[in-house]
């Protein structure tokens, strides 16, 4: 199955306040951005599942910056699908949806906004929202993948 995660607010805070995993001295001087408590063994857990991993994120971030990121925390994302790919890849459409993973044959889409489950719901995508308060998380994510 090929899972997709969102970033701001999903596994790298900004407006929403969650714990974070430890950063290196070498990732804090390097201005590598913090992921979720919880991030490291989700992902891995997944990918030693058998699951392809992807970040796909709205952001104008430089795919290599993010993949930079999960790399210096020992994540090897198998695709990172940012704002610039995915406004080149829906073309036109790209005005419809904030987000639609059926363009990137993703079949889950994990993210925290609520507008994203409704564009789900609306146009046949599954997604599975996680709560900034929710500190089991990573278990809610893993029980509804294999429900």
């Amino acid at each position: 199955m090929t899972i997709s995660f969102d970033l701001d607010d999903t596994l790298i805070p900004g407006v929403k306040r969650f714990n974070t995993e430890p950063q290196t001295f070498l990732q804090k001087l390097c201005g590598i951005e913090k992921l979720r408590l919880g991030t490291i063994d989700l992902i891995q857990t997944l990918q030693a599942q058998g699951h392809t991993i992807f970040i796909y994120t709205t952001s104008f971030r430089k795919t290599r910056k993010i993949w930079w990121t999960f790399r210096s925390y020992g994540i090897k994302p198998d695709k990172i699908i940012n704002q610039t790919i995915h406004e080149k890849i829906l073309g036109e459409n790209r005005k419809y949806y904030s987000k639609y993973p059926p363009a990137f044959a993703i079949d889950i889409h994990i993210d925290d906004s609520k507008g994203v489950e409704m564009e789900g719901n609306r146009f046949n995508f599954k997604t599975i929202i996680i709560a900034e308060d929710n500190p089991n998380w990573t278990e809610f994510i893993l029980n509804t993948i294999s429900a």
